[in-house]
């Protein structure tokens, strides 16, 4: 027995040295070195695996010798070999030394100069970890040949299909989800590449993480162990390492529960900044803005909506009722030039940003405005794929800034990448559409659209599934008239096609009800009007040559101003200082309140010059058309009322 118990401690010595040696070393080059000087950098090195994750620690089995470099540029931290080496810059040494680096400040982002080079540590060991996690020669055999085979060039990552070929991944940064979260997402019609340029520019802690997936697994490192807020600040991806590594440093624990966005709706009296909680998400719909003849919107627009439970109800269907509530997530191109050319869009001269508008206004925009109907199909999500989603969406909101492009980045692209990296729900993996109503069709196709909802249209209207053109209200509208006038046109379009003067004869021969239906049209006239002035002010604004008098440059000046000032709508990080990253936490909404309410106010105020300046730039005929649109209006309200009071109603405001 005592010669078993022997051999048995004997063993266990010998797996805990071989478990001490099999585990990270940082050993200091002390050559050159003063006392103070080997233990200020000890210090830095003892403070940096204090940092790490034990599993990175155990898994990066290996010393590395730091050493102090003259070889270095004067702006660079350190730089690390590609296996056993790291190099700090010798600069820096004499502060760390003395602890001025302590305290001296610095426009980097981590603060003062020794906590960037305890960062710069932390990076450059990361960088040997991702090499480190490297297959065998045959297995990245395998994977090199599968991707000759998928493209001939410029990949970033793997391609997905080539994974399968092994169970054990490349690299940390090129795992599909941290790909996903970084901002390389897929490319939607080419399966299995990556995007090559990250997009999510915006409310970056260090934009040199965008330069590649190796540098963004990096960079993020620095502040998933450096900073208490990263956790709040990027959720998803402090989550990615937390399941990494198995692991977390200390963090804040009490983070906001809910997401601060900035509502791009056209009432400009209300204050745009708001919060969404993704607890009150009852579902997450796929809106479609069926097709028209509109050379872009033939094809129909992409959206999200989320449907959000007025405050105090439970989650459950009846929220869907609470119309006011829902918000829509659109990807659409931000016009700063004001003309919408067919060629520019081609080619990707839009940014493409991600707006946040509530439902109603997306209703009216297309239901009486562009007469196009609205499909609202639930998504079969998770109540955790939701919440992800809701998250990821507010990330993109605030970081987001990509390039719209008809034909391969439009709105059912955009949409389609939110919900792959948003929800990670392995079915929408290796779908593929770039027209937004296929996009409607092989979610169905998949199983995680549910267009039963749309099979009974009046149901379907009655629980907010559908969203109806008003051009067959329009249309029950002239039927009234038909009825009781001896109009000779057919259709309501054919009526709608007359000048507001053919339209006006009739008003004094119709009683209240026809009168009421007359009204209604002659509003729908009125929006169709504007709809084709706005279009042919697009036309003219960039050929100030066809107007004969001064009023362009002062209409000039002001389409400028309102383009400057809402374009934080769009990319709201530009209203925060540069100092905070990701979503902009509590102490980040004072000043978020205070700075979109300021410019909200001062696109009140130039809409409504807008508004008389930009008469100037119509074509007389158009002109005219509106002026006689609106004195119809005003007309046929004031023959209501008379008819009103006549029939011995109240007086009607």
């Amino acid at each position: 027995m005592r010669a078993l118990a022997a051999w048995l401690l004997a063993g266990a010595v010998l797996l805990l040295c071989s478990t001490a040696q099999a585990s990270l070393q940082l050993r200091l080059k002390t050559d050159g070195l003063s006392p103070a000087e080997q233990q200020a950098s000890q210090a830095l090195l003892d403070e940096a695996m204090q940092a790490l994750p034990p599993r990175f620690i155990q898994q990066l089995d290996r010393r590395i010798d730091v050493g102090w470099t003259d070889e270095m540029p004067g702006n660079a931290y350190g730089e690390a070999s590609l296996v056993s080496e790291l190099d700090l810059n010798r600069n820096l040494l004499a502060g760390l030394t003395d602890g001025s680096a302590a305290t001296k400040k610095t426009n980097r982002p981590h603060g003062t100069v020794r906590r960037e080079m305890l960062a710069t540590v932390l990076h450059e060991l990361t960088h040997i970890y991702d090499r480190a996690r490297l297959w065998t020669s045959a297995e990245r055999l395998l994977v090199q040949r599968c991707t000759r085979q998928s493209n001939s060039s410029g990949l970033v990552g793997i391609p997905d299909q080539c994974r399968g070929q092994t169970d054990r991944r490349f690299t940390l940064s090129d795992d599909p989800r941290l790909l996903d979260l970084a901002g390389w997402p897929q490319y939607v019609g080419r399966r299995g590449e990556r995007e090559q340029h990250n997009r999510q520019i915006a409310r970056s802690p260090d934009l040199y993480e965008t330069s590649s997936p190796k540098e963004f697994v990096a960079v993020n490192m620095e502040y998933f162990l450096l900073d208490p807020s990263y956790a709040c600040r990027r959720p998803a991806l402090y989550r990615y390492y937390q399941e990494h590594f198995g692991w977390a440093p200390p963090a804040i624990d009490n983070c906001t529960q809910s997401f601060a966005f900035l509502n791009a709706g056209n009432d400009f009296a209300k204050q745009p900044l708001g919060q969404v909680d993704p607890e009150r998400v009852y579902a997450v719909d796929y809106l479609l803005a069926e097709a028209n003849q509109n050379l872009v919107s033939r094809w129909g627009h992409s959206m999200l909506r989320l449907v959000i439970c007025a405050p105090g109800r439970p989650r459950g269907p009846d929220c869907r009722l609470d119309l006011e509530y829902s918000l829509v997530l659109s990807y659409r191109a931000f016009v700063g030039d004001v003309q919408l050319s067919s060629w520019d869009g081609l080619v990707g001269k839009y940014p493409s940003r991600l707006f946040v508008l509530p439902l109603s206004q997306v209703i009216d925009e297309y239901t009486k405005t562009e007469l196009r109907s609205l499909a609202s199909v639930p998504l079969k999500l998770s109540r955790s794929e939701i919440g992800e989603l809701v998250e990821h969406a507010a990330e993109m909101h605030w970081s987001y800034d990509g390039n719209y492009f008809f034909l391969s980045n439009n709105c059912a692209v955009e949409s389609l990448k939110l919900l792959r990296s948003g929800s990670n729900n392995p079915q929408l993996v290796g779908l593929d559409s770039i027209m937004p109503n296929g996009l409607l069709e092989v979610l169905k196709a998949r199983g995680l659209a549910d267009t039963s909802v749309l099979d009974n249209p009046r149901e379907a209207l009655r629980l907010g599934y559908r969203f109806d053109s008003f051009r067959d209200r329009y249309q029950a509208m002239f039927e009234v008239l038909k009825k009781h006038l001896p109009i000779k046109q057919d259709k309501v379009e054919d009526w709608m096609a007359l000048t507001a003067a053919e339209r006006r004869t009739w008003f004094e021969r119709a009683d209240l009800r026809t009168s009421a239906a007359l009204l209604l049209l002659e509003q729908a006239s009125f929006r169709q009007q504007l709809l084709l002035a706005q279009n042919e002010v697009k036309q003219r604004y960039l050929d100030a040559r066809e107007l004969k008098n001064g009023g362009m440059d002062q209409a000039n000046q002001t389409l400028k101003q309102i383009l400057a000032s809402s374009g934080f709508l769009s990319r709201p990080a530009e209203l925060l200082d540069r100092g905070g990253y990701g979503l902009p936490q509590p102490n980040e909404w004072k000043r978020l309140e205070s700075e979109s309410s300021t410019r909200q106010k001062k696109l009140q105020v130039l809409t409504g010059d807008l508004d008389k300046e930009v008469r100037v730039l119509l074509e007389p005929g158009r002109a005219a058309e509106i002026a006689a649109n609106e004195a119809n209006i005003k007309q046929l309200g004031e023959h209501l009322r008379a008819l009103h009071k006549a029939a011995g109603g109240l007086e009607l405001p």
